[in-house]
Protein backbone atom coordinates (compact mmCIF):
# COMPACT_ATOMS: atom_id res chain seq x y z
CA UNK A 1 0.00 0.00 0.00
CA UNK A 2 0.96 3.12 -0.94
CA UNK A 3 0.75 5.84 1.33
CA UNK A 4 -1.84 8.46 0.98
CA UNK A 5 -1.00 11.47 -0.76
CA UNK A 6 -2.23 14.78 1.25
CA UNK A 7 -1.38 17.56 -0.73
CA UNK A 8 -5.23 18.73 -1.23
CA UNK A 9 -6.45 18.45 2.39
CA UNK A 10 -3.05 20.50 2.99
CA UNK A 11 -4.05 22.75 0.61
CA UNK A 12 -7.50 23.21 1.86
CA UNK A 13 -6.13 23.73 5.43
CA UNK A 14 -3.84 26.58 3.90
CA UNK A 15 -6.54 28.34 2.06
CA UNK A 16 -8.47 28.29 5.63
CA UNK A 17 -5.60 29.43 7.22
CA UNK A 18 -5.80 32.68 4.59
CA UNK A 19 -9.04 33.32 5.31
CA UNK A 20 -10.78 31.60 1.92
CA UNK A 21 -14.05 30.60 1.65
CA UNK A 22 -14.67 26.62 1.52
CA UNK A 23 -17.16 24.65 0.85
CA UNK A 24 -17.54 21.12 2.96
CA UNK A 25 -19.62 18.40 1.47
CA UNK A 26 -20.61 14.76 2.37
CA UNK A 27 -21.23 12.04 -0.03
CA UNK A 28 -23.21 8.69 1.11
CA UNK A 29 -25.94 6.09 2.90
CA UNK A 30 -28.24 7.33 5.92
CA UNK A 31 -25.32 7.56 8.35
CA UNK A 32 -23.93 10.42 6.47
CA UNK A 33 -27.41 11.74 5.76
CA UNK A 34 -27.73 11.65 9.81
CA UNK A 35 -30.39 8.57 10.55
CA UNK A 36 -30.95 8.12 14.00
CA UNK A 37 -28.95 11.26 15.45
CA UNK A 38 -31.63 13.33 17.82
CA UNK A 39 -30.73 16.73 15.34
CA UNK A 40 -28.38 17.35 12.28
CA UNK A 41 -25.87 19.02 14.72
CA UNK A 42 -25.55 15.68 16.29
CA UNK A 43 -24.28 14.36 12.61
CA UNK A 44 -21.34 13.26 12.40
CA UNK A 45 -21.04 15.14 9.34
CA UNK A 46 -21.85 18.13 10.84
CA UNK A 47 -19.45 18.31 13.61
CA UNK A 48 -16.68 17.34 10.94
CA UNK A 49 -17.96 20.67 9.50
CA UNK A 50 -18.30 22.20 13.00
CA UNK A 51 -14.51 21.30 13.42
CA UNK A 52 -13.74 22.99 10.43
CA UNK A 53 -15.28 26.22 11.35
CA UNK A 54 -13.76 26.19 14.91
CA UNK A 55 -10.66 25.73 13.63
CA UNK A 56 -10.28 27.75 11.34
CA UNK A 57 -12.35 31.37 12.15
CA UNK A 58 -11.10 33.43 9.91
CA UNK A 59 -12.59 31.44 6.66
CA UNK A 60 -15.93 31.02 5.59
CA UNK A 61 -17.05 27.80 4.75
CA UNK A 62 -20.51 26.25 3.68
CA UNK A 63 -22.19 22.95 4.56
CA UNK A 64 -23.54 20.12 1.66
CA UNK A 65 -24.93 17.06 2.99
CA UNK A 66 -25.35 14.75 0.57
CA UNK A 67 -26.22 11.54 2.03
CA UNK A 68 -29.20 9.80 1.04
CA UNK A 69 -30.49 6.55 3.38
CA UNK A 70 -30.37 3.64 1.79
CA UNK A 71 -28.37 4.49 -1.38
CA UNK A 72 -25.06 2.60 -2.69
CA UNK A 73 -22.22 3.87 -4.69
CA UNK A 74 -23.89 3.23 -8.01
CA UNK A 75 -26.47 5.47 -7.46
CA UNK A 76 -23.92 7.96 -5.88
CA UNK A 77 -21.54 7.77 -8.67
CA UNK A 78 -25.17 8.83 -10.91
CA UNK A 79 -25.88 11.68 -8.24
CA UNK A 80 -22.74 12.80 -7.07
CA UNK A 81 -22.84 15.72 -9.54
CA UNK A 82 -26.41 17.01 -8.55
CA UNK A 83 -26.47 16.80 -5.18
CA UNK A 84 -22.62 17.51 -3.65
CA UNK A 85 -20.18 18.60 -6.95
CA UNK A 86 -22.09 21.43 -8.64
CA UNK A 87 -21.71 23.33 -5.14
CA UNK A 88 -17.81 23.39 -5.88
CA UNK A 89 -16.31 21.54 -2.72
CA UNK A 90 -13.31 21.76 -1.34
CA UNK A 91 -13.70 18.36 0.72
CA UNK A 92 -15.99 15.84 0.30
CA UNK A 93 -15.97 12.91 2.39
CA UNK A 94 -17.86 9.46 1.10
CA UNK A 95 -19.28 6.39 2.83
CA UNK A 96 -21.31 3.90 1.12
CA UNK A 97 -19.21 0.68 2.83
CA UNK A 98 -22.33 -0.55 4.83
CA UNK A 99 -24.67 -0.08 1.96
CA UNK A 100 -22.19 -1.65 -1.27
CA UNK A 101 -21.53 -5.33 -0.98
CA UNK A 102 -17.91 -6.22 -0.97
CA UNK A 103 -18.05 -7.61 -4.52
CA UNK A 104 -15.65 -6.64 -7.53
CA UNK A 105 -19.33 -4.56 -9.40
CA UNK A 106 -19.63 -2.26 -6.57
CA UNK A 107 -16.18 -2.19 -6.23
CA UNK A 108 -16.00 -0.46 -9.88
CA UNK A 109 -19.03 1.60 -9.33
CA UNK A 110 -17.29 2.77 -6.03
CA UNK A 111 -14.31 3.64 -8.03
CA UNK A 112 -16.95 5.75 -10.50
CA UNK A 113 -17.46 7.86 -7.52
CA UNK A 114 -13.86 8.78 -6.82
CA UNK A 115 -12.83 9.32 -10.17
CA UNK A 116 -15.97 11.44 -10.49
CA UNK A 117 -15.07 13.53 -7.25
CA UNK A 118 -11.06 13.49 -8.10
CA UNK A 119 -11.66 14.96 -11.69
CA UNK A 120 -13.88 17.56 -10.81
CA UNK A 121 -13.08 21.40 -11.49
CA UNK A 122 -13.14 22.31 -8.09
CA UNK A 123 -10.59 19.47 -7.04
CA UNK A 124 -11.64 18.71 -3.83
CA UNK A 125 -9.96 16.81 -1.07
CA UNK A 126 -11.28 13.05 -0.73
CA UNK A 127 -11.58 11.13 2.42
CA UNK A 128 -12.89 7.78 2.54
CA UNK A 129 -15.24 6.89 4.97
CA UNK A 130 -15.86 3.15 6.37
CA UNK A 131 -18.86 2.56 8.65
CA UNK A 132 -19.27 -0.68 10.19
CA UNK A 133 -22.37 -3.35 11.03
CA UNK A 134 -21.79 -3.47 14.77
CA UNK A 135 -23.09 -7.28 15.16
CA UNK A 136 -21.36 -8.74 12.50
CA UNK A 137 -18.14 -6.52 11.48
CA UNK A 138 -19.03 -6.27 7.94
CA UNK A 139 -18.74 -3.55 5.61
CA UNK A 140 -17.02 -2.97 1.99
CA UNK A 141 -14.12 -1.90 3.35
CA UNK A 142 -11.11 -3.94 1.51
CA UNK A 143 -12.74 -2.85 -2.03
CA UNK A 144 -13.04 0.28 -1.36
CA UNK A 145 -9.82 1.00 0.83
CA UNK A 146 -8.36 -0.53 -2.44
CA UNK A 147 -9.52 1.88 -4.23
CA UNK A 148 -8.15 4.51 -1.69
CA UNK A 149 -4.89 3.27 -2.09
CA UNK A 150 -4.90 3.16 -5.90
CA UNK A 151 -5.53 6.68 -6.00
CA UNK A 152 -3.91 8.03 -2.63
CA UNK A 153 -6.76 8.87 -1.27
CA UNK A 154 -6.72 8.78 2.92
CA UNK A 155 -9.41 6.67 4.56
CA UNK A 156 -10.93 6.35 7.72
CA UNK A 157 -11.91 3.34 9.01
CA UNK A 158 -14.44 2.73 12.14
CA UNK A 159 -14.33 -0.44 12.16
CA UNK A 160 -10.42 -0.48 12.69
CA UNK A 161 -11.42 1.87 15.37
CA UNK A 162 -14.79 2.20 17.23
CA UNK A 163 -16.14 -0.73 16.58
CA UNK A 164 -12.85 -2.78 17.91
CA UNK A 165 -12.92 -0.79 21.29
CA UNK A 166 -17.11 -1.77 21.28
CA UNK A 167 -15.50 -5.76 21.18
CA UNK A 168 -13.23 -4.78 23.20
CA UNK A 169 -15.21 -3.80 26.15
CA UNK A 170 -14.60 -0.34 26.46
CA UNK A 171 -18.07 -0.05 24.92
CA UNK A 172 -21.45 -2.17 24.99
CA UNK A 173 -23.12 -2.24 21.28
CA UNK A 174 -26.35 -0.74 22.34
CA UNK A 175 -24.45 2.52 23.79
CA UNK A 176 -23.53 2.99 20.37
CA UNK A 177 -26.43 1.90 17.95
CA UNK A 178 -29.71 1.04 18.67
CA UNK A 179 -30.08 -1.16 15.39
CA UNK A 180 -26.68 -2.27 15.18
CA UNK A 181 -25.61 0.39 12.19
CA UNK A 182 -26.70 3.63 12.79
CA UNK A 183 -24.87 5.24 15.41
CA UNK A 184 -26.81 7.07 18.00
CA UNK A 185 -25.40 10.99 18.93
CA UNK A 186 -22.90 9.18 20.79
CA UNK A 187 -21.88 7.04 18.00
CA UNK A 188 -22.14 9.68 15.77
CA UNK A 189 -19.81 11.95 17.92
CA UNK A 190 -17.31 8.77 18.10
CA UNK A 191 -17.04 8.62 14.44
CA UNK A 192 -16.33 12.24 13.87
CA UNK A 193 -13.76 12.46 16.64
CA UNK A 194 -12.00 9.76 14.73
CA UNK A 195 -12.23 11.72 11.63
CA UNK A 196 -11.23 14.74 13.68
CA UNK A 197 -8.37 13.11 15.20
CA UNK A 198 -6.83 12.29 11.48
CA UNK A 199 -7.64 16.27 10.24
CA UNK A 200 -5.83 17.46 13.32
CA UNK A 201 -2.98 15.00 12.80
CA UNK A 202 -2.61 16.55 9.08
CA UNK A 203 -2.54 20.24 10.09
CA UNK A 204 -0.21 18.96 12.47
CA UNK A 205 2.04 17.82 9.40
CA UNK A 206 1.46 20.96 7.24
CA UNK A 207 5.13 21.47 6.85
CA UNK A 208 6.17 18.16 5.63
CA UNK A 209 5.79 18.61 1.77
CA UNK A 210 3.75 16.23 -0.56
CA UNK A 211 5.08 14.81 -4.06
CA UNK A 212 3.13 15.97 -6.95
CA UNK A 213 1.04 13.08 -7.90
CA UNK A 214 -0.85 12.27 -11.52
CA UNK A 215 -4.50 10.46 -11.79
CA UNK A 216 -3.78 7.39 -12.88
CA UNK A 217 -5.17 4.67 -14.98
CA UNK A 218 -8.37 3.24 -13.53
CA UNK A 219 -7.98 0.11 -11.42
CA UNK A 220 -11.03 -1.56 -12.20
CA UNK A 221 -13.39 -1.42 -16.04
CA UNK A 222 -14.69 1.93 -14.70
CA UNK A 223 -17.72 1.94 -16.66
CA UNK A 224 -19.72 3.97 -14.46
CA UNK A 225 -17.48 7.10 -14.07
CA UNK A 226 -19.30 9.04 -16.15
CA UNK A 227 -23.02 7.39 -14.98
CA UNK A 228 -25.74 9.62 -15.71
CA UNK A 229 -29.33 9.24 -14.23
CA UNK A 230 -32.50 9.72 -16.54
CA UNK A 231 -35.62 11.56 -15.32
CA UNK A 232 -38.11 13.71 -16.84
CA UNK A 233 -35.97 16.77 -16.63
CA UNK A 234 -33.21 15.11 -19.52
CA UNK A 235 -35.30 12.62 -20.99
CA UNK A 236 -38.77 12.21 -23.07
CA UNK A 237 -39.91 8.33 -23.24
CA UNK A 238 -42.94 7.31 -24.89
CA UNK A 239 -45.35 6.90 -22.79
CA UNK A 240 -48.65 4.46 -23.44
CA UNK A 241 -50.54 5.30 -19.74
CA UNK A 242 -47.64 6.15 -17.71
CA UNK A 243 -47.48 9.94 -17.24
CA UNK A 244 -44.74 12.02 -15.96
CA UNK A 245 -44.97 13.35 -12.49
CA UNK A 246 -46.02 16.74 -12.36
CA UNK A 247 -44.77 17.61 -8.98
CA UNK A 248 -42.24 19.70 -7.85
CA UNK A 249 -39.44 18.41 -6.22
CA UNK A 250 -38.10 20.23 -2.99
CA UNK A 251 -34.58 19.24 -2.56
CA UNK A 252 -32.59 16.31 -2.77
CA UNK A 253 -34.15 14.22 -0.11
CA UNK A 254 -37.19 14.47 -1.80
CA UNK A 255 -37.05 11.39 -3.69
CA UNK A 256 -40.40 10.18 -5.31
CA UNK A 257 -40.29 13.16 -8.00
CA UNK A 258 -39.29 13.72 -11.55
CA UNK A 259 -40.35 10.18 -12.40
CA UNK A 260 -43.09 8.30 -13.88
CA UNK A 261 -45.99 7.25 -12.96
CA UNK A 262 -48.01 3.71 -13.96
CA UNK A 263 -51.29 3.25 -12.48
CA UNK A 264 -53.17 0.11 -14.47
CA UNK A 265 -51.92 -2.99 -15.93
CA UNK A 266 -51.48 -2.79 -19.58
CA UNK A 267 -49.79 0.67 -19.16
CA UNK A 268 -45.86 0.75 -20.58
CA UNK A 269 -43.28 3.06 -21.29
CA UNK A 270 -40.20 3.03 -23.49
CA UNK A 271 -36.54 4.64 -23.60
CA UNK A 272 -34.30 4.22 -26.27
CA UNK A 273 -30.50 4.63 -24.67
CA UNK A 274 -27.00 3.95 -25.64
CA UNK A 275 -24.92 2.69 -22.97
CA UNK A 276 -23.22 -0.90 -22.06
CA UNK A 277 -24.47 -0.11 -18.77
CA UNK A 278 -28.37 0.40 -18.04
CA UNK A 279 -30.34 0.17 -14.32
CA UNK A 280 -33.49 0.93 -13.53
CA UNK A 281 -34.36 2.61 -10.15
CA UNK A 282 -38.06 2.49 -8.86
CA UNK A 283 -40.20 2.41 -5.43
CA UNK A 284 -40.45 -0.12 -3.37
CA UNK A 285 -43.05 0.81 -1.19
CA UNK A 286 -44.21 -0.35 2.44
CA UNK A 287 -47.78 0.68 1.12
CA UNK A 288 -48.40 -2.57 0.35
CA UNK A 289 -50.18 -4.18 -1.98
CA UNK A 290 -48.70 -2.23 -4.53
CA UNK A 291 -48.60 -3.08 -8.42
CA UNK A 292 -45.93 -4.92 -9.73
CA UNK A 293 -44.06 -4.02 -13.16
CA UNK A 294 -41.68 -6.30 -15.85
CA UNK A 295 -38.78 -5.13 -18.24
CA UNK A 296 -38.28 -6.01 -21.21
CA UNK A 297 -34.57 -5.45 -22.95
CA UNK A 298 -34.30 -5.06 -26.23
CA UNK A 299 -37.40 -6.76 -26.91
CA UNK A 300 -35.79 -10.03 -25.01
CA UNK A 301 -39.41 -11.49 -23.38
CA UNK A 302 -37.42 -14.40 -22.19
CA UNK A 303 -35.31 -12.12 -20.16
CA UNK A 304 -37.81 -9.90 -18.78
CA UNK A 305 -36.82 -8.73 -15.30
CA UNK A 306 -39.80 -8.49 -12.59
CA UNK A 307 -39.78 -4.58 -11.23
CA UNK A 308 -41.80 -5.41 -7.61
CA UNK A 309 -43.08 -2.40 -6.11
CA UNK A 310 -43.74 -4.08 -2.40
CA UNK A 311 -41.05 -3.99 -0.15
CA UNK A 312 -40.27 -6.05 2.83
CA UNK A 313 -39.00 -4.23 5.20
CA UNK A 314 -40.89 -1.81 7.41
CA UNK A 315 -38.66 1.29 8.02
CA UNK A 316 -39.49 2.98 4.90
CA UNK A 317 -39.93 3.50 1.04
CA UNK A 318 -36.70 2.11 -0.75
CA UNK A 319 -35.22 3.81 -3.65
CA UNK A 320 -34.86 0.19 -5.31
CA UNK A 321 -31.87 0.40 -7.98
CA UNK A 322 -31.81 -2.88 -10.33
CA UNK A 323 -29.18 -3.50 -12.74
CA UNK A 324 -30.45 -5.08 -15.81
CA UNK A 325 -26.97 -4.96 -18.20
CA UNK A 326 -23.78 -4.76 -17.35
CA UNK A 327 -20.56 -4.82 -19.57
CA UNK A 328 -23.18 -5.34 -22.37
CA UNK A 329 -22.02 -3.66 -25.80
CA UNK A 330 -22.65 -0.18 -25.95
CA UNK A 331 -24.90 0.91 -29.04
CA UNK A 332 -28.68 1.80 -28.75
CA UNK A 333 -30.78 -0.37 -26.46
CA UNK A 334 -34.60 -0.18 -25.91
CA UNK A 335 -35.82 -0.90 -22.36
CA UNK A 336 -39.69 -1.38 -22.17
CA UNK A 337 -41.51 -1.26 -18.78
CA UNK A 338 -45.23 -2.70 -18.71
CA UNK A 339 -47.39 -2.45 -15.19
CA UNK A 340 -48.38 -6.15 -14.57
CA UNK A 341 -51.89 -7.43 -13.62
CA UNK A 342 -52.69 -8.39 -10.64
CA UNK A 343 -55.59 -11.73 -9.99
CA UNK A 344 -56.00 -10.54 -5.94
CA UNK A 345 -56.66 -7.07 -5.86
CA UNK A 346 -58.44 -4.40 -8.60
CA UNK A 347 -56.24 -1.37 -9.87
CA UNK A 348 -57.41 1.05 -7.73
CA UNK A 349 -56.85 -0.89 -4.58
CA UNK A 350 -53.16 -1.06 -5.31
CA UNK A 351 -50.06 1.49 -5.01
CA UNK A 352 -49.15 2.77 -8.03
CA UNK A 353 -45.76 1.94 -9.64
CA UNK A 354 -43.80 4.83 -9.25
CA UNK A 355 -40.29 4.96 -11.86
CA UNK A 356 -37.60 6.91 -10.51
CA UNK A 357 -35.18 6.52 -13.68
CA UNK A 358 -32.81 5.12 -15.36
CA UNK A 359 -29.19 4.97 -14.73
CA UNK A 360 -27.07 4.36 -17.30
CA UNK A 361 -23.42 4.10 -18.09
Amino acid sequence: MEKSNLSRLKNCMYRAMRGEELTIGFLGGSITQGSLATKPENTYAYRVFSWWVKTFPQAEFHYVNGGIGGTTSHYGAARAVNDVLMYQPDFVAVDFSVNDEPDTFFQETYEGVIRKLLCWQSAPAVLLLNNVYYDTGMNAQEYHNAVGDWYRVPHVSIKDTVYQRMKNGEYTRNELTQDGLHPNDKGHGLLADEIIAFLEGVKENLHVKEEDITMPEPMTSNAYENAVRLTIQNCTPELFGFHADAEEKMGHLDHFKNGWIGKKAGESIVFEVTASCIAVQYRKTIRKPALRAKLTLDGDASKAVLLDGNFDEDWGDCLYLEPVLHHGTKTKHTVEIEILPDKMKAAEALTPFYLMSLIIA
